[in-house]
């Protein structure tokens, strides 16, 4: 697919978005969810105005149904859902409309301050206790990285935005439990966040979304944005150890597993499994580009290249492709041509041409060349797992579309809150 078909796919998806009121939407909570409700869809209309390719009204006029009801606030919100997730879009959109928003994004981080005080205290707390977190404390989508993500946007010196950067340091500390010395991350669950008989003894999740895949990346980009916090560096290293570790051979470049079992901890070995997909909420692609982030902190340039060369043998492995069964921006091809994109913005010369040259064929596997782009639209608008949704639906697929379309990074840094950037 050309970049021109692309942002005709992109315009489509904007056109059958265009009007908040329809009828797009299940129950009544998924209006707060950034993942599949009203303020995820916002982002689209917003990057569109601020790249130049839609009207802000669109997207005043989606912030403006989003917060037309009470959003969830406080202990049942998380960075995804509710006050916090309307809060990333506005701040998005307030980036580029000086002073429209100011009061409700005042409010918003007063709250979100508020909530990141709360969580840290409790999560020291259990670290004090020697007991281990459970996955919605530390992970981007529910938990405290996902928090430092919004901070980090919107207030880099914040003391609150220091505070969870603290606290990421010390998860990586290793922790002892039932006395098997543990990473500091490992919960006793399975990777939904509940008791899993497929998990005894808990896992170790390694994903961007859940895992310490999110740490790393927090902690990398405030690193780059020369915000000091004790250490940080150590805490880096940690994680790449583990990483480096776990590991795997694909025949083309390394993988990474998703997670870690109980019993693999134990005879230092990954079970065999089948070629996973190398998506951004779990596998090579998002932990990649935050290898590839953490070196750039670190200035290590041998392990920049190795992650960058990483992210290209994945995305030009058939077996691992063939496991990418969509076209999502969480776990599908939309989302792995947005990754590789990303990645690029930053890559050493060496391995620039290489991973450019992936992002055509990511492409034309979700649109292919001569599909009517009104027709596709239709196809993802009414896919009924997807949706019109940021993660898995359409908003999102024409989001990841954009960049690698342009040729620029986003201007709306609507995907900071997938700690890609």
């Amino acid at each position: 697919m050309t970049a021109q078909a692309a942002l005709d796919l992109v315009d489509a998806v904007a056109e059958q978005l265009a009007d908040p009121h329809s009828a797009l939407f299940g129950p009544a909570a998924r209006r707060q969810h950034l993942a599949h409700g009203l303020p995820g869809i916002a982002l689209l209309h917003i990057e569109r105005a601020a790249v130049g390719l839609g009207p802000w009204q669109r997207a005043h006029d989606w912030l403006a149904a989003a917060s037309g009801e009470p959003f969830t606030s406080g202990p049942d919100s998380h960075p995804f859902y509710g006050a916090p997730a309307f809060a990333h879009a506005l701040a998005c959109a307030a980036d580029h409309q000086p002073g429209a928003y100011q009061r409700a994004l005042d409010t918003l981080d007063w709250q979100m301050v508020a909530d990141v005080r709360r969580r840290v205290d409790a999560a020291h707390r259990r670290i004090d206790a020697g007991r281990l977190p459970v996955l919605a404390e530390f992970d981007t989508i529910r938990g405290l990285t996902g928090y430092g993500a919004y901070l980090l946007r919107r207030d880099p010196g914040a003391p609150a935005l220091l505070a969870v950067l603290d606290y990421c340091v010390r998860l990586t500390r290793p922790i002892t439990h039932d006395g098997e010395t543990l990473p500091g991350w490992w919960t006793n669950t399975g990777p939904s966040g509940r008791p899993d008989d497929r998990f005894p003894g808990g896992h170790a999740n390694s994903g961007m979304a859940h895992g310490i895949g999110g740490v790393l990346a927090l902690l990398a980009l405030a690193a780059r944005h020369g915000i000091l916090v004790d250490g940080r560096d150590e805490a880096l290293g940690r994680i790449l150890v583990w990483l480096d570790h776990w590991q795997e051979a694909t025949g083309r470049g390394p993988a990474w597993p998703y997670w870690v079992t109980r019993g693999e901890l134990r005879t230092g070995c990954l079970a065999p499994s089948a070629p996973r997909r190398p998506s951004w909420c779990y596998g090579t692609a998002g932990l990649a580009r935050a290898r590839q982030l953490a070196a750039l902190a670190l200035g290590d340039t041998g392990r920049q290249v190795d992650a960058e060369n990483a992210l290209v043998a994945a995305l030009s492995d058939p077996a691992q492709l063939k496991a990418t069964t969509d076209n999502a921006l969480c776990h599908g091809v939309a989302g792995l041509a947005h990754v590789a994109a990303r990645t690029a913005d930053d890559a050493h010369p060496s391995t620039l041409g290489q991973l450019r040259a992936t992002i055509p064929a990511l492409l034309a596997a979700v649109h292919p060349p001569g599909t009517d782009p009104a027709h596709a639209a239709t196809t993802l608008m009414h896919d009924e797992e997807r949706g019109p949704g940021l993660l898995d639906g359409a908003a999102g697929i024409a989001l990841a579309l954009l960049a690698p379309s342009t040729a620029a990074p986003p201007r709306s840094a609507w995907d900071a809150c997938l700690l890609i950037a």
